[in-house]
């Protein structure tokens, strides 16, 4: 049985429908029975837009990189992949295999 980690890059302000796409990310991989999944907010990152996205004390940013994290059987992942693309559109996911210990 092979494990398997996706990473989807995204902004924090990105939305669909009204709602937050990692959110609505989040929601699919629950409503999926997806064993884990985890939602990491960087300090700075920039995409294909070029833009350096930041964190700074003196300046405030809604801004910031998020990337959501999820593991489970590489199969059940892969069979989400059309309804995610439907949620998060172009941005960047990637899938790797996984030994979980």
């Amino acid at each position: 049985m092979s494990s398997a980690l996706l990473c989807i890059y995204l902004k924090q302000t990105s939305t669909q429908h009204g709602k937050s796409v990692h959110k609505a990310v989040l929601e699919l991989l629950r409503d999926s029975d997806i064993s884990g999944a985890t939602l990491l907010r960087g300090i700075e990152g920039y995409g294909t837009d070029g833009k350096i996205h930041t964190l700074k004390i003196l300046e405030l940013s809604n801004d910031l990189p998020v990337v959501v994290e999820a593991v489970d059987r590489e199969e059940k992942i892969r069979a989400l992949v059309p309804k995610l693309r439907e949620i998060v559109g172009k941005e960047l996911m990637t899938l790797q295999t996984v030994e979980i210990l």
